[in-house]
């Protein structure tokens, strides 16, 4: 049985959790906002994620998002959690029309937990619960090409690099690159 087969039945039966190892992915729930503000309020969290990102984050935007989350359908914005606390989030951004078949994944982590393989993992265990729930045959990733981190966990985690977009994004007034890198179902089947 390949893994996308195995994880199609775990999800079908245990679609809330995820056991990774060193981490569990599973819905975000009330209780999870003061470790997502305190994990999230952070600047060097922040300046590598989108601006919808908000810094400072405060204990507001982690009720806003924790009910936003919470009640989704369907669920593609996952709690990364580590020691029973909710310590980063990941999630999917379903394309529509002629590219309903690939989604972006993102992904970010409290900066306590960095270094440990959490975010490989889980990028690794949301990308198989990608292709066995959605039935995607591409999940893609834009991180910016600063990000030395996040390519690192892009390619431990299976994903290949495509190419470079170049001057595509701005941060903080600074125009940057962005790195693409993607895998296809044909890869984890």
């Amino acid at each position: 049985m390949t893994v996308v087969h195995w994880l199609r039945r775990l999800v079908r039966t245990n679609p809330m959790k995820i056991d990774c190892g060193t981490c569990r992915i599973r819905r975000w729930r009330s209780g999870d906002e003061p470790s997502l503000a305190e994990n999230a309020n952070n600047r060097a969290v922040w300046i590598n994620l989108r601006d919808r990102f908000p810094h400072p984050y405060t204990l507001k935007d982690a009720n806003d998002w924790v009910l936003h989350a919470s009640g989704q359908t369907p669920l593609t914005n996952l709690a990364i959690e580590v020691d029973g606390q909710a310590v980063g989030g990941i999630g999917l951004v379903l394309n529509n029309d002629v590219e309903r078949v690939s989604a972006e994944i993102g992904y970010w982590l409290g900066e306590p937990y960095w270094g440990r393989g959490v975010t490989t993992n889980a990028v690794r265990a949301v990308t198989e619960y990608g292709f066995a729930t959605f039935e995607l045959t591409r999940i893609f990733a834009l991180p910016f090409g600063h990000n030395s981190a996040s390519l690192r966990v892009l390619e431990k985690a299976g994903y290949g690099r495509e190419g470079v977009l170049r001057r595509s994004a701005i941060k903080e007034g600074q125009v940057l690159d962005q790195i693409v890198y993607a895998v296809t179902d044909l890869e984890y089947d």
